[in-house]
């Protein structure tokens, strides 16, 4: 199962932004609580923003930006304040990696959410508000393609041209494609080590005498 998970590397992305000039996009509005019940990553995509998606029939709303070609393709996604707020449910970015997004663009995220991101091979990247809204201003007058560079930490597309920051551990994982399972998986000398020196396995934890 693990192999199937394995998160891809990211060094550089190219793609039209969506944007959706909202604050406060909790993980519920990003993937509803009825999707919640399967530990699966795929298949997901369908309920990312399902309740903004679909109407009460299950029929897609044209008017959202994300059911309009060619935004239904984006892989870089624009926000306002406080994106991913709510519940700390893993199956947020989950759903938004199975639709295809790769990017997030916010003035600010929720910290689980945030992190989250990085362990399954999203890059989320906080911004200004100016720098925000601009992106947004560009994107109401025609379709705006941007390219994130992640080694150079720059964003750049017709008329934009941004630099942003982000923990270098965090982009190193990024880059090798590096989850929770990999860095654990790097140290297994020392696990291995560890259980020979001690007795001890974590698959046998010893019982109380």
């Amino acid at each position: 199962m693990w192999e199937n998970c394995k998160m891809e590397k990211f060094s550089k992305l190219t793609g039209i932004v969506a944007c959706i000039e909202l604050s406060n996009i909790d993980t519920d509005m990003i993937i509803p609580k009825q999707f919640l019940k399967t530990i699966k990553r795929s298949g997901l995509g369908k309920g990312l923003f399902y309740e903004m998606r679909f109407d009460e029939n299950e029929k897609l709303i044209p008017e959202f930006i994300l059911n309009k070609s060619p935004y239904n393709e984006s892989k870089i996604l624009v926000a306002l304040e406080n994106f991913g707020c709510g519940s700390s449910r893993e199956h947020a970015p989950w759903a938004l990696t199975d639709f295809g997004i790769k990017v997030i663009l916010a003035k600010s995220f929720a910290d689980i959410f945030y992190n989250n991101c990085f362990k399954n091979g999203i890059l989320p990247i906080k911004l200004l508000g100016e720098e925000i809204e601009k992106i947004i201003n560009f994107s109401k007058n025609k379709f705006l393609e941007l390219e994130i560079n992640l080694i150079k930490q720059t964003i750049k597309g017709s008329e934009i041209n941004l630099s942003f920051e982000i923990d270098e551990y965090k982009k190193t994982c990024l880059l090798n494609g590096w989850d929770d399972i990999d860095l654990t998986l790097k140290k297994e000398n020392l696990i291995s080590e560890f259980e020979i020196k001690n007795n001890y396995s974590w698959l046998e934890p010893r019982r109380n005498e």
